[in-house]
């Protein structure tokens, strides 16, 4: 889904902004400048050696999230649908902390990988992992934005890759 919205922006922040969010892509003007935001992120949606798979994408083209590997297209497409219904209502459990709280799915799950870097998954209602992220964060507030990118694109659109 394509949404577009226009504000001034005072380019001082531009960098800042950009920063931040990973999902808007900028068009710029002048010094004091009409922003043209665009949030296009996609779900990428392509076959593998062993069946097909999805990445979530932002508008960027950084990967945030990834799939597993499915048998069946209609699977895949079950799994995107099941991010687009989870991913924006879903609480986060912090497993990167003692004696946190397990919560009830539909939820994401941040953790500790063994290479001490943060990682961050989404659980559908029935516990099954819908959708990680494909890499490790060095920072808790970076896999934390990874989470939030999740969520603001997980309405996008589907697109297939053609081999």
């Amino acid at each position: 889904m394509i949404k577009k919205q226009m504000h001034l922006f005072p380019m001082h922040l531009f960098y800042n902004f950009m920063h931040k969010a990973n999902f808007y892509a900028i068009l710029f003007i002048s010094k004091f400048t009409r922003v043209e935001e665009i949030i296009m992120g996609k779900y990428l949606v392509k076959k593998t050696n062993t069946g097909i798979k999805f990445d979530l994408k932002a508008s960027n083209g950084i990967v945030i999230g990834t799939s597993e590997v499915f048998t069946a297209k209609k699977t895949c497409l079950n799994s995107i649908e099941s991010v687009r219904v989870n991913a924006p209502k879903a609480p986060l459990e912090d497993q990167t902390v003692e004696n946190y709280e397990v919560l009830k799915n539909p939820k994401f799950v941040l953790y500790t990988d063994k290479k001490g870097e943060t990682r961050f998954k989404l659980h559908a209602r029935n516990g099954r992992n819908i959708l990680a992220c494909g890499e490790g964060y060095t920072t808790k507030a970076a896999a934390l934005n990874g989470v939030e990118s999740v969520k603001a694109n997980a309405d996008s659109e589907v697109d297939y890759k053609e081999d």
